[in-house]
C-alpha cells in the first residue's frame, strides 16, 4: 500500500500505519493503484457539492419511478 498526498508518496506495510497516515490525510492507495480509503480533511467546491445533489435529486426521482413500476408489473 501506499499513503499519497500532493507530491509525497509513502510506503505503508500495516493497517495501523494508514489509519495514521488517513488521519493527516493522506489517500491510501492498493497494490493495484486504487483508493482504498481517502485521507481525512478533503474538501469540495460548492460548484461540485451543487452538481453533486442535483444529480442525486434527479437519480432519487428515477428509482422511485421505477420502483413504483415494478409494484406495478408484479400487481398484473
Amino acid at each position: 500500500m501506499k499513503a499519497i498526498k500532493d507530491n509525497k508518496s509513502y510506503t505503508v506495510n500495516t493497517d495501523e500505519e494508514a489509519k495514521t497516515y488517513v488521519s493527516r490525510g493522506y489517500d491510501i492507495q492498493d497494490d493495484n493503484g486504487e483508493i482504498k480509503e481517502y485521507g481525512l480533511g478533503k474538501k469540495i467546491s460548492v460548484d461540485d457539492y451543487n452538481t453533486l445533489k442535483k444529480e442525486n435529486s434527479k437519480l432519487k426521482a428515477e428509482n422511485k419511478k421505477l420502483k413504483e413500476n415494478i409494484k406495478s408489473d408484479t400487481k398484473e
